[in-house]
């Protein structure tokens, strides 16, 4: 029996990659989709997409850096549902570069992205799933955040924050609340698309030569949120077969 269907989930970054796939994958298993993202046409032909084969969805514009716009959002899904069961922290950039190159607006970035957005999920969506009673947050990550490689050094270290804030989390909200980090592989995703260093650039046309679908992850979300409430998977790596690293 699916755990599923009647959920409310908030997704951030939902308007491409893993966003989108889960969006797309919860939807269709009958859970209360709340999406958000930067680009709200983008978020527009998703709603759309999702209504016309019977999904239920609702979309805001969403900058995660805006503590405001998180809470917000998080309003709309209680508004619209009565309830929040899920929030999956997904917004994240990965402007790849050598330290050396100095691109401190980059590092800026990611840091305001990849950690401070998924401490606004959280200082939204845990007052309310703390008088709920119940609720998951679902934290994305990298497999960045186990290893370092050359380019990205500040990349890799918003990942092992994201990856230190779920564990915290996880060890202060007790028994009522489960904390899930998922830490993607190279996977199909605009994030190589902000890369502005020509060398990283090129580095990552080659590594990316075997992605894994957006959807694989959206499949090890629907997991975590499908165990019954007693179970917390706390963390799971995808990677493609043939990655070494």
């Amino acid at each position: 029996m699916s755990n599923v269907k009647g959920k409310v989930v908030v997704i951030t970054g939902a308007s491409s990659g893993i966003g989108e796939a889960t969006a797309r994958l919860l939807a269709e298993q009958g859970a209360h989709v709340v999406i958000g993202a930067r680009r709200v046409d983008r978020l527009e032909v998703l709603a759309s997409s999702i209504r016309s084969e019977g999904g239920s969805v609702e979309y805001h514009a969403l900058d995660v850096t805006q503590l405001e716009d998180m809470q917000t959002i998080v309003e709309l899904a209680l508004s619209r549902y009565g309830r929040l069961d899920v929030i999956v922290n997904n917004a994240g950039v990965m402007p790849l570069s050598t330290l050396e190159a100095l691109k401190v607006d980059e590092w800026n970035r990611m840091i305001d992205v990849n950690i401070r957005g998924v401490l606004h999920g959280i200082a939204a969506g845990l007052p309310v799933m703390k008088e709920q009673g119940f609720g998951q947050f679902i934290n994305i990550a990298s497999i960045g955040a186990y290893a370092v490689t050359p380019t990205a050094a500040v990349y890799c270290a918003t990942k092992y924050a994201v990856r230190a804030i779920s564990e915290g989390l996880r060890q202060e909200v007790g028994s009522d609340i489960r904390v899930t980090l998922v830490s993607p592989g190279v996977t199909e995703s605009e994030l190589a698309e902000s890369i502005s260093d020509d060398e990283a650039r090129e580095f990552m046309k080659d590594y990316r030569s075997i992605s894994i679908p957006a959807t694989a992850i959206a499949q090890s979300i629907l997991y975590a949120i499908n165990q019954p409430a007693e179970v917390d998977v706390n963390e799971i790596v995808v990677r493609p077969t043939a990655s070494i690293a």
